[in-house]
């Protein structure tokens, strides 16, 4: 009886998590993002509570398939480029974890009765080496919201998935929100050609550390 009422948990926690992401599909295919004169003047007049709230509103909407980049291009416009970039980097680190926890939680178990040894070679290999993979995902266009949920369905430890996610998605924000701060007045040394060059040469440090770093670990594992 006991397995019984564990195995019923299992597909009930999992339909828990279709639910939910249904639901966060329907939201975002029918709710549009608020215009930058609606965003700017409610933190103008909310102040630093403003600013929480919006980071965490931006992380809430990284629940649902809400394109990160259409984010940070609001947060860029609306709040001028550090404070726009820092709630960026905030808020997608707060969204990715998000859904990674509800993916692990409410999914994990059930996913692993129905992948069985696939998904087990599959963790051996994130659960030794995950940094790497998911740091290049991060700064690859691949969407935000799904590479969250299925990292949160494997084993993949919770402090590498987070650094991977921060790191991978500092290149891309600042780039991002650089664009839409330039609507409202963008400080020069960021659009200027030095500046381009060096956000250029940061995306292309991260991506070339990261693909040495993996296969050095790859290397190392397979000597052993």
């Amino acid at each position: 009886m006991g397995n019984d009422g564990t195995v019923r948990g299992t597909w009930v926690r999992a339909g828990v998590l279709v639910a939910l992401l249904a639901a966060a599909g329907v939201v975002a295919l029918t709710v549009d993002l608020p215009d930058v004169a609606t965003v700017r003047g409610w933190v103008d007049r909310s102040g630093a509570l403003g600013l929480v709230l919006l980071t965490l509103g931006v992380g809430a909407a990284l629940l649902a398939p809400v394109p990160r980049t259409a984010l940070s291009l609001l947060l860029g416009v609306v709040l001028g480029f550090w404070g726009g970039f820092a709630a960026a980097v905030v808020g997608g680190t707060l969204g990715g974890l998000g859904a990674f926890g509800l993916a692990r939680w409410l999914g994990r178990d059930a996913v692993t009765k129905l992948a069985g040894r696939r998904l087990a070679e599959v963790d051996r290999r994130l659960v030794g080496h995950g940094f790497g993979p998911m740091l290049l995902v991060r700064i690859s266009p691949i969407p935000f919201m799904p590479v969250s949920y299925a990292a949160g369905l494997t084993a993949m430890r919770l402090a590498p998935y987070t650094a991977a996610t921060v790191l991978g998605i500092v290149p891309g924000s600042a780039l991002q929100v650089a664009v839409g701060a330039s609507v409202g007045g963008l400080p020069e040394w960021v659009t200027s050609p030095g500046g381009l060059v060096v956000e250029g040469a940061l995306v292309l440090s991260v991506v070339v550390g990261a693909v040495l770093w993996w296969r050095r670990s790859r290397s190392h594992s397979g000597s052993r």
